[in-house]
Formats: C-alpha cells, sequence, structure tokens
C-alpha cells in the first residue's frame, strides 16, 4: 500500500510516520486484502490537533475519516479508530455484496464547473440568467449498483453521491434525506 502522510503547517516526521504506516496498515489489512494507497493529512485547529485519513480499496471505494485530539499521535488514533469501525461495520457488505466484483471499479471522466454563488445583496434582478463559471475542472464518475453508491457514499461520509448505474447505464444520484432514510434518483427508470 502506497501511503502519502503529510501536514500543513506542521512538520511530520519519521517517527510519526512510521507509526501512521504500521498502525493504518494494520487495520486497513485485517479488513480489506487490497488497499491501494492511503492519503493522510495532520492540521492544527488553535490547540487541537486534527488527522484526516483517506483510505482507497482496488475495489474502488474509498474510505474517510477524521480524528482530533490535543495530542497528535492521540488526534491519529482517534481517526485511527474510526477508520476501524468504518471497514468493520461494513466488511460484510464489501465481501458478500451481491455479487463478487472481480473487476475494479470502472471512472468516467466528466466535466465539472464552479459557478458564482449570487451575492443577494441587492434586490434587483441579475443582468443575465446565465451563471458566471468561476473555474473548470475534471471530475470521475464511478460505474456502481446502487447498493454499491450508498455503501460508498456512507464510506466517504457524503451527502450525496453521483455515478453511472451499472445495471442501466445511465447517471443516478443517491443522497442522504433529512429523515435518516436515502433517496435514489434514477432518471432513466421514467
Amino acid at each position: 500500500m502506497r501511503y502519502q502522510i503529510s501536514g500543513k503547517q506542521i512538520d511530520v516526521g519519521e517517527a510519526l510516520q512510521s507509526h501512521v504506516k504500521s498502525e493504518l496498515g494494520e487495520t486497513v489489512e485485517k479488513y480489506s486484502q487490497r488497499p491501494t494507497d492511503a492519503n493522510v493529512i495532520f492540521s492544527r485547529n488553535a490547540h487541537e490537533y486534527l488527522c484526516d485519513a483517506t483510505v482507497h480499496l482496488s475495489t474502488g471505494l474509498t474510505a474517510s475519516a477524521t480524528g482530533h485530539a490535543t495530542e497528535i499521535y492521540a488526534a491519529f488514533d482517534a481517526c485511527r479508530e474510526k477508520m476501524d469501525k468504518q471497514l468493520r461495520r461494513y466488511k460484510r457488505r464489501l465481501k458478500d455484496h451481491h455479487r463478487e466484483r472481480s473487476e475494479p471499479v470502472e471512472f468516467a471522466d466528466a466535466p465539472m464547473y464552479v459557478l458564482a454563488a449570487n451575492d443577494g445583496s441587492s434586490d434587483s434582478e441579475p443582468e443575465s440568467l446565465q451563471p458566471m463559471i468561476i473555474a473548470e475542472l475534471e471530475t470521475k464518475i464511478p460505474s456502481l449498483s446502487v447498493g454499491e453508491a450508498v455503501m460508498q457514499m456512507e464510506l466517504s461520509g457524503a451527502t450525496l453521491l453521483v455515478f453511472r448505474n451499472e445495471k442501466s447505464g445511465g447517471v443516478n444520484v443517491v443522497h442522504r434525506r433529512d429523515d435518516g432514510n436515502f433517496g435514489w434518483i434514477d432518471p432513466t427508470a421514467m
């Protein structure tokens, strides 16, 4: 597994890096036999240290966790415990899903745009109904089943996931509803 361990305005020493590699590697190997890479970022917020970890699995799924504490090692340990809990909780779903995924998840490239927000300071009508594009980026859209999309959304902690449905081939959306349930938008079903 490849590791990228860095700090935002923090010097991450060799001792911390070796601690992260051994502990996180042990946690991930326990639940996933084929992790590909891990990205761990340490930062500081006032008196607390923050640790954000993202682990990419060979199936295409991504697990992420965040921990914070007054000591940097304790922040990592809190993050690792959350990652352990996530992977343990979803191990059965990752392994015994409706069908075993033999190939990695395919990703399709798609354009992504950042639009200017309406400042809301004036009550007058905007000059044009066309939004101003601030940035043009590229994003990846995974090809997943609906169950895998919900699982990926839960693993990453996101509130919304856009994906290509493996069954229909159309672009679908799963989202977390205010009542705690999940919504699934499938425009090809209409």
